[in-house]
């Protein structure tokens, strides 16, 4: 009786950590679709770039910024392939702070070393981001982002505890409708064997305005640093475009290009951002 108490409660929780991440993102969509878009001012997102803006949504607007990613790996190793569907939903709960929830969505996985495809569903990461009003250094217009990882995915691509991380992002206006932008961070992770380590973040992004609709970017981005025996350091160079077809619609493409062994060799993404 216990043994069968036991396997179904395991599989209750197995079916809930699938089940609630794209539950919430169901949620807050339904909720945006039934609420026009107020604003004038054209949508400002945090994609296709690494590196945040420090603009967050409107009081009572919902926005979405969702995309596919193909990511590739050829090392002497093995060769992977992923595809997932990273996906943000950002709602405004006051002049100055927005409310966040993040996940890479759907994921397939094929890797040559480890046999058959895999597919499931990544963690969910809920946070904050708060626009600072006063003027940072050189007049920057900066943003603190605070998030935690929850290990709600599917068994392959579930964390290993709760992770938070917190982001600084400045911006400058640049001549020539060039802008700057520069995200460092740490993050509090947990390795394989559950150990807690101490990793930095950091974004350095140069963007430039081609008129009101197109803008483009170059970027140098570290999604992890300094880890040393936990995990490796990761580091990429990417570029991208983005489209504004309204005010209130964007698309956009990018690419990032690994800079070491530890980091995908190549990945492509497309992405689409609304705002209700």
């Amino acid at each position: 009786m216990v043994r069968v108490l036991s396997s179904k409660v395991a599989s209750v929780r197995r079916v809930a950590r699938a089940v609630i991440p794209q539950a919430a993102l169901a949620t807050l969509a339904l909720v945006a679709a039934v609420r026009p878009a107020q604003a004038a001012e054209p949508i400002s997102t945090d994609r296709p770039d690494f590196v945040e803006s420090s603009l967050v949504v409107e009081a009572w607007q919902l926005q979405i910024e969702t995309s596919v990613a193909l990511q590739r790996r050829h090392g002497w190793e093995r060769r992977s392939q992923e595809v997932s569907t990273p996906s943000l939903l950002r709602f405004g709960i006051g002049s100055s702070l927005e409310l966040r929830v993040e996940t890479d969505g759907s994921i397939h996985h094929h890797s040559d070393e480890e046999g058959p495809h895999v597919d499931g569903y990544g963690d969910l990461s809920v946070g904050l981001k708060y626009h600072i009003l006063t003027p940072g250094p050189g007049d920057a217009s900066t943003a603190l982002v605070l998030h935690v990882d929850v290990p709600t995915g599917t068994h392959d691509f579930r964390g290993h505890g709760d992770q938070p991380s917190l982001r600084y992002v400045s911006e400058w206006d640049l001549p020539l409708d060039c802008s700057l932008g520069v995200m460092p961070g740490l993050a509090l992770n947990v390795d394989e064997q559950g150990q807690r380590y101490v990793t930095g973040i950091f974004g350095l992004t140069v963007a430039h305005e081609w008129n009101d609709r197109w803008r483009s970017f170059v970027e140098i981005a570290a999604e992890e640093l300094g880890s040393g025996r936990h995990a490796d350091t990761q580091l990429a160079f990417d570029s991208g475009v983005a489209w504004l077809l309204t005010n209130d619609l964007q698309l956009d493409a990018a690419a990032y290009v690994g800079l070491n062994r530890n980091t995908p060799d190549i990945t492509f993404a497309l992405g689409f951002s609304s705002r209700w």
